[in-house]
Parts: structure tokens; sequence; C-alpha cells
């Protein structure tokens, strides 16, 4: 994002619309990251509830929770949406005026959700690393 945020208004959502394509295009590489982290978060819960004790049980299914509910839950509730609204853009038959309030209705609130995620998938990893160095 910082690098298109510099874009004009129209040039800004072309870019996310195309940078956004080739997500959804269901690039096997992506969606095995995607999908991968999803499932080896859960497995690994369910495997804590059994196999571990204590302090380690709860920081392995707090993580899981945390990524499953502050990374990913806004990704399907903020950010696809908003990638989705961006998508039905057609920026050669808008004017600058709709481009720019197109732009305004997406960027600060994709971004926010964005920093968010970020932020807690960090806080999540940090946490497993933690628990890792404990086992």
């Amino acid at each position: 994002m910082p690098g298109i945020r510099r874009l004009d208004d129209g040039a800004f959502i072309r870019a996310f619309q195309t940078i956004d394509r080739v997500i959804q295009n269901n690039q096997p590489l992506f969606m095995l990251m995607w999908v991968g982290s999803v499932l080896s978060v859960i497995v690994a819960a369910v495997t804590a509830i059994w196999a571990l004790t204590g302090i380690d049980r709860i920081l392995l299914i707090v993580a899981a929770v945390a990524y499953l509910l502050c990374v990913q839950a806004p990704t399907f509730v903020v950010n696809i949406p908003l990638n989705n609204q961006l998508q039905k853009l057609d920026v050669d038959v808008m004017t600058e005026a709709a481009q720019h309030r197109a732009r305004e209705a997406f960027e600060a609130r994709w971004n926010r959700s964005n920093v968010i995620r970020t932020a807690c998938a960090s806080l999540v990893s940090i946490g497993l690393m933690l628990l890792l160095a404990r086992l």
C-alpha cells in the first residue's frame, strides 16, 4: 500500500484491482499459505487440548483464537468485501470525483483493518515462538 498510495485515484483503483485479481485467481502458493495457516492453527489448538497442560495449553489456545478472530475474521468481514466492491468499479467510465469517493470509501478502512491484522498476526507469531521456546 505505501507504493500505490502515491498514485492518483484512478491509478490507485486500477492497481489495487490488478493486485486483488491475481490473488483471487487462486494463486496456488498464496492459497496454500492462507488456507494452510488457518488449518495449522486449528490443528495445533485441538492438539494442544490433549497434548499440553497449564500455561502452554492456554498460550496456544489463546494464540489460535486471536489468530482466527483478529487476523482471519477481519479479512472476511472487512478486507474481502472492500476488495469485491473495488473490483466492481469501471474506472474508465467514472468521473474523477467518483474515483475519489470510491478511493475514500476504500483506502482508510482497508488500511486500518490491514494494520490491525498485521499487528495481531505479529503478536500471535511472538506468542507461538515463546511457546515453542518453552517446549
